[in-house]
């Protein structure tokens, strides 16, 4: 063998060395990579840190983290039978609103004249601060769970019927006329064209959603008097009597609920648009 061959076989083996570390970096999940996750425990290490140091300098102000956690062991009763409550007003409420705010968006784009009638009185009910509505709900529908479910789905039908009403009007031209040169029918060029091509706009405004929905639950529970359950009932309750563990605690599990939700909606949305790569948001 020449030195040429020699070579070119050493510098061969060299690419293919590389390409397999390259191919076997890329084939590890992502959790398993510390560049996805190590960023993000630093800053919360940090953080707990900075946490404790203010917490221990001022325990009237915040409690430590020891004392949250120890609240939400031993009164780990109490804690999920108020966290089954605004987890329902959650899935209830939010739920309604998506499926409204949806379904609304679905109405505006295929008839304008909808959404220059309704479009001007769904603003005016977005932008009237809901706690000004909530104790109107209690005095319309009672001192149960309704007005909660109602507060909730409020707050989460704006974002989902602005997102979808986008995604279902970002339409293809070129497709449209393809359709119309088909005679496609009203109903299949939705189903076919439009539905497909509004999901990712669809779950961009889930993303915005599903954490407004924790909040609206959370602020129902502020405002809307009668049944005092619920994690934001619980941080009232807990705040006016100087609980600091409990109220950071119910505050704590109202976070984890947010970031659940999350999660849940990444994965969802990974098996539904697995076709899609990009984010609407960055178009």
């Amino acid at each position: 063998m020449s030195d040429t061959d020699t070579i070119r076989t050493t510098a061969t083996g060299t690419l293919l060395t590389r390409e397999a570390r390259a191919a076997g970096r890329r084939g590890a999940p992502a959790w398993l990579r510390p560049g996805a996750w190590l960023s993000t425990v630093i800053t919360f290490v940090i953080a707990a840190i900075l946490w404790q140091i203010v917490a221990l300098a001022n325990p009237y102000v915040i409690p430590a983290l020891n004392d949250i956690g120890a609240s939400l062991v031993e009164d780990a009763g109490m804690y999920w039978a108020n966290f089954l409550t605004t987890l329902l007003e959650v899935v209830v409420g939010a739920a309604s609103g998506i499926l409204a705010g949806f379904l609304v968006a679905v109405v505006m784009a295929e008839f304008r004249i909808i959404e220059r009638a309704v479009m001007p009185l769904v603003v005016i009910v977005m932008v009237t601060p809901i706690v000004a509505i909530a104790p109107a709900l209690v005095v319309a529908f009672g001192f149960g769970m309704v007005p909660k479910f109602i507060v909730t789905a409020l707050v989460v039908f704006f974002p989902m019927l602005v997102n979808a009403l986008a995604g279902l009007r970002d339409v293809d031209p070129r497709a449209l006329d393809v359709f119309h040169t088909l005679h496609a029918s009203r109903w299949e060029t939705f189903r076919e064209l439009r539905l497909p091509g509004s999901l990712p706009y669809v779950f961009a405004g889930l993303r915005i959603a599903l954490p407004m929905a924790v909040v609206g639950a959370a602020v129902a529970e502020f405002v809307a008097a009668g049944q005092q359950a619920g994690l934001g009932s619980l941080v009232t309750t807990s705040a006016a009597q100087a609980n600091l563990a409990v109220t950071w605690g119910a505050i704590t599990l109202l976070a984890l609920l947010g970031v659940l939700l999350i999660v849940l909606l990444a994965v969802v949305r990974k098996r539904v648009l697995w076709w899609s790569d990009g984010d609407v948001n960055a178009r």
